[in-house]
């Protein structure tokens, strides 16, 4: 942003920041409601706007406490087209539930996810629908407020730390930087893969956290490419070397592009804005493109941008056979996931707020 575009922002920002000022005072003296339940809500959020990696986290989360929780997820289904409560299936349209909740449905169909923008309402119906549910993970609910996490987990992206940065529209904050007090445990994503000590100590300082509250690093890890229409007989994992063409329509791609860049031959980038909606007219372009590229090169998206591609019956069968995705896996730095599902399971045991988490 150019200094005149900060000159301009300054006041917005001063004038938003006075907004959610009042709306936090409000919640804390009680003029506005927190409603507590009796399971474990856990909350996973950031102060900002833009890709923090809350889905793969979300994801890791499933993965720890599936088998030890009957694990339910809800989201409000960012950029759905629909209003109110959905109960998801693995058939049921990215356009219905949101592209991340879709994606979470995928990977584990036995996992209830459901999505509303009223998190109370939402609650309440995705316990009616399942009554054997004994902990929900919120997604991307920090500072909705009308619900008391047990835990809140807040996400900040390595690349754009909070404490350098602005409300917005002047930065890229949508809350200001002292709420980051009322999370139990902070997790500093997207870190380089070769963090040195140093790097940490000085991350840790600068975020200068209250002693009740936990500092964890991760790092986010591109799997191998698969075919996301994989009856075509192509390769079931894309071989090392091979020229592709990598199209995202997410937050950053910078880190998908570079992860590409280490086993495969990138010809050409292909971005559109995050959440984003592919049309024939996109995919046209890209087979375009492919004319002009040998014949061995495929196209490589991203998981999320996967969940908007598939079931297309308007793609034809060459983009088809020459389409592939990466899925990203959550990496804890330091050794210290045990120590962070520890702490978790910690939470929601120990310190319940009631005790009835498992009634034998």
């Amino acid at each position: 942003m150019g200094l005149l575009g900060k000159i301009l922002a300054a006041p917005l920002a001063w004038i938003y920041g006075g907004i959610i000022d009042i709306r936090h005072k409000l919640f804390d003296w009680g003029v506005l409601k927190s409603q507590e339940f009796d399971i474990p809500i856990i909350c996973v959020g950031n102060l900002t706007v833009g890709g923090t990696g809350k889905t793969p986290h979300t994801e890791r989360l499933i993965e720890l406490l599936d088998g030890e929780f009957r694990v339910a997820v809800l989201s409000r289904g960012y950029k759905r087209k629909t209003k109110g409560f959905v109960l998801a299936t693995t058939h049921t349209s990215f356009k219905k539930i949101g592209d991340e909740p879709k994606q979470i449905k995928l990977k584990y169909p036995h996992i209830p996810v459901a999505v509303c923008e009223k998190r109370v309402e939402g609650i309440q119906r995705l316990r009616e629908a399942h009554p054997e549910v004994n902990l929900i993970i919120l997604d991307d609910a920090f500072q909705h407020r009308y619900v008391e996490p047990w835990v809140n987990i807040v996400l900040m992206d390595y690349h754009c730390p909070v404490y350098e940065d602005h409300l917005l529209p002047l930065g890229r904050l949508r809350d200001r930087r002292s709420q980051l007090s009322r999370a139990q445990m902070v997790i500093v994503t997207k870190c380089p893969d070769d963090m040195k000590p140093l790097d940490f100590r000085i991350m840790s300082k600068h975020l200068d956290l209250y002693p009740y509250q936990s500092l964890y690093f991760t790092r986010m890890t591109s799997l191998a490419p698969v075919p996301l229409y994989p009856a075509y007989g192509q390769p079931a994992v894309l071989e090392r070397g091979t020229p592709v063409v990598a199209m995202a329509g997410i937050a950053n791609p910078t880190r998908f592009v570079e992860d590409l860049r280490q086993n495969y031959d990138v010809l050409q980038t292909v971005f559109f804005r995050d959440h984003y909606t592919f049309k024939m007219k996109d995919i046209h372009a890209v087979e375009e493109a492919l004319k002009h590229l040998p014949q061995e090169c495929m196209v490589v998206v991203t998981e999320k941008d996967a969940v908007r591609l598939m079931n297309s019956r308007k793609i034809s069968d060459d983009f088809k056979r020459r389409l592939y995705y990466s899925a990203i896996r959550v990496e804890f730095l330091e050794n210290r996931e045990c120590d962070f599902h520890r702490q978790l399971d910690q939470y929601v045991r120990e310190n319940q707020k009631y005790n009835v988490l498992h009634p034998e």
